[in-house]
């Protein structure tokens, strides 16, 4: 179970989804899928092997969305994010 998945580690109630998304830094992009999404935070699959810094903007097409956010966790293809307010 991914730390993200606890009820009891979540801030805010998560959905599951399957969204395509964006990394994007410093003028680059990476593709990801958005695998659940909530008010504070999401969890990120990733198929690329390329590196990618702890902070960025996601992305996601579907709704025209960017969001700056931080990497909470990291686990083989998939990473939770807390998205930043301010």
């Amino acid at each position: 179970m991914e730390p993200a998945d606890d009820p009891e580690n979540r801030r805010a109630q998560r959905f599951r989804v399957f969204k395509a998304g964006t990394i994007e830094f410093s003028g680059n992009s990476i593709p990801c899928t958005v695998r659940n999404l909530s008010a504070s935070g999401a969890a990120l699959e990733i198929n690329s092997p390329l590196w990618f810094p702890d902070r960025f903007t996601l992305g996601i097409a579907s709704d025209g969305s960017q969001r700056t956010c931080h990497v909470v966790w990291r686990r083989e293809k998939r990473i939770g994010v807390a998205f930043e307010h301010g």
